[in-house]
């Protein structure tokens, strides 16, 4: 059991949620999914010509900053804003798969580019599902 979804389960606040293991699940790609896009940018940043990287580099931050919101905003039960909690996703889903498309285009000359389009496409379907979750 992750992390996540142990403190998920130990929250006194019960918001109705049928499946807190696909909230848990979300936390978790959108966690991995940041620290991913936050190191494929740093080793882009280390390649010996950069230059084409730079979009590449700006998506990874911005994919990176968006699934770090999304985790924390979803870590927050207290409150609890749907719809807020939707546009977050919405949000997020984007990013991720604007990125995904990015890094896969390096892909083939940059390993940590096909890591990190991986783990953007498990971040962004974990996001359609909790979307879908959420009705």
């Amino acid at each position: 059991m992750s992390t996540a979804k142990t403190m998920l389960d130990t929250h006194p606040a019960d918001t109705g949620e049928s499946d807190l293991d696909i909230l848990a699940r979300c936390i978790d790609a959108c966690r991995t999914c940041a620290q991913t896009c936050t190191a494929c940018a740093d080793a882009c940043l280390d390649e010996p010509d950069v230059t084409p990287l730079r979009t590449c580099i700006s998506t990874n931050l911005n994919c990176a900053d968006l699934c770090t919101t999304t985790a924390d905003v979803l870590s927050r039960r207290t409150g609890l804003d749907t719809e807020l909690l939707r546009a977050v996703l919405r949000a997020c889903d984007y990013a991720c798969t604007v990125c995904a498309d990015e890094c896969a285009a390096h892909a083939e000359h940059h390993n940590h580019c096909r890591v990190c389009a991986q783990a953007c496409r498990t971040c962004a379907q974990a996001c359609r599902e909790l979307l879908t979750s959420l009705g």
